[in-house]
């Protein structure tokens, strides 16, 4: 299977936890996007549910496939969450945000019963950080901050610079949430927790693209198939 291949078919094994009535989470991202339009099917073929978006794309992606949409102040738990990852660990530790949603991603996870996080297997890591690490910010003080988020990656044994995300027409990139985007390029990340207790006590961090604790399962398709992982 090609990438996208393998991220649709890791898509198509996330629908085996899906039940009837269940209020969703809907992640961000390509491979996200599979498994919203593969609950669509699902949906106009009769299956109930609910569902939260944790981006506007995501959002415009199921109102036009008529997925029944809700807010996290409508309803206050949701009983899964499918979302793909940038990076993914053995311990089940996440890398996330490469898409700038980290934010909303964090706040549904953290209201979802179960985390389910589907990923081709290039996503699959022995330890996170080669992909840069989003970090979001406010954009007041934005020298003071990213100077803060190097010396606390430096601290934490990752040492690595940290870049303001833009556009393609140079311009800052701006997330959902009015804030903007720093990438840390930290090329390995030993002590994610440690990292991740740094990064949130520095004032202008609105939160970082590590998720800890939080992914109960990881759907993995690959060369070979689809494998289930369930944290340890």
């Amino acid at each position: 299977m090609d990438i996208d291949a393998q991220k649709r078919a890791a898509a198509a094994r996330a629908l085996d936890f899906v039940r009837p009535g269940m209020r969703i989470g809907l992640g961000t991202g390509s491979t996200a996007r599979y498994f919203v339009e593969l609950l669509a099917e699902r949906v106009r073929a009769g299956l109930p549910v609910i569902a939260v978006p944790t981006s506007e794309t995501t959002r415009s992606d199921a109102e036009r496939l008529e997925v029944p949409l809700t807010t996290l102040d409508e309803i206050l738990e949701l009983d899964l969450t499918v979302d793909g990852a940038d990076e993914i660990a053995p311990d089940l530790t996440l890398m996330k945000g490469g898409g700038g949603a980290l934010l909303r991603e964090k706040i549904v996870a953290s209201a979802s019963t179960r985390l389910v996080v589907i990923a081709d297997e290039s996503k699959w890591v022995p330890m996170l950080g080669r992909f840069p690490l989003p970090v979001e910010v406010v954009p007041f003080g934005l020298a003071a901050t990213r100077r803060a988020v190097e010396a606390a990656s430096a601290a934490a044994g990752a040492p690595g610079a940290a870049l303001l995300r833009r556009t393609n027409d140079g311009h800052a990139f701006v997330t959902d949430e009015g804030h903007w985007v720093l990438d840390v390029a930290l090329e390995r990340i030993p002590d994610p927790p440690a990292l991740g207790d740094r990064l949130a006590a520095i004032s202008g961090v609105v939160e970082h693209g590590l998720f800890i604790g939080l992914a109960q399962t990881v759907v993995l398709a690959g060369s070979e198939g689809v494998r289930v992982i369930e944290r340890p």
